[in-house]
């Protein structure tokens, strides 16, 4: 599978922001295995772009393509289906639910499109420090035990491209390596894409190619 992004530009951006960008107005191809590092300060546009890539927003110029298919072009079916199959997400905002435990906020996602075993999710937050939180509602947890929620909510499905939106902004460095080193051996399991957007370059992820944005 194939991620291919063609003169991409938010439409309340000015063209000039295309200029010194790596990203914006340029025309990229991300492919299955790749690890691919955006870098950008707050106000860039990194959340934006990763809205647009999960299909979240269409207010842009240029063409996002997932194996020649334009996203903006999906009916909400296929969108759907893509985001059940291919597409999975760590949003900045984390979008849990508040009222439910964590443990119902993972298996909702599990139960979608299950590409685990139910087991796996008490071994992941075993492995993230989160396990004796499995039956908390996840609005008692803190931000950084709700960020790691998300974290091991995107690794239930199947996904040929992970969506990183700023991940570990709540985690100290020792939390957030465990993390990575998760989804890295989620992503080399899957021959998948990891799209990491955050504010730096991180020592411990092993990008492969790097933007910046």
């Amino acid at each position: 599978m194939q991620l291919r992004i063609q003169n991409l530009l938010p439409s309340f951006f000015e063209q000039d922001s295309a200029r010194l960008s790596e990203i914006w107005g340029k025309e990229l191809l991300f492919e299955k295995g790749e690890l691919i590092k955006i870098v950008a300060p707050s106000g860039k546009g990194k959340s934006t772009l990763m809205n647009f890539l999960y299909g979240m927003r269409n207010d842009y110029e240029g063409r996002i393509s997932y194996d020649d298919h334009e996203l903006r072009k999906f009916s909400l079916e296929q969108l759907a289906r893509y985001r059940k199959d291919h597409i999975s997400i760590v949003f900045q905002d984390l979008r849990l639910f508040p009222e439910r435990s964590v443990l119902d906020n993972i298996e909702i996602k599990r139960q979608l499109n299950p590409f685990h075993k139910a087991d796996k999710i008490k071994e992941m937050a075993t492995r993230l420090g989160i396990d004796d939180k499995l039956s908390f509602m996840s609005s008692t947890c803190s931000y950084g035990e709700q960020q790691r929620i998300a974290i091991i909510r995107s690794l239930m499905q199947p996904f040929d491209f992970l969506l990183l939106d700023e991940p570990f902004s709540h985690l100290d460095e020792s939390n957030a390596e465990k993390s990575m080193n998760l989804m890295l051996e989620e992503a080399r399991f899957r021959n998948a894409a990891i799209v990491f957007a955050d504010l730096e370059r991180i020592d411990f992820y092993p990008y492969t190619r790097l933007f910046h944005l």
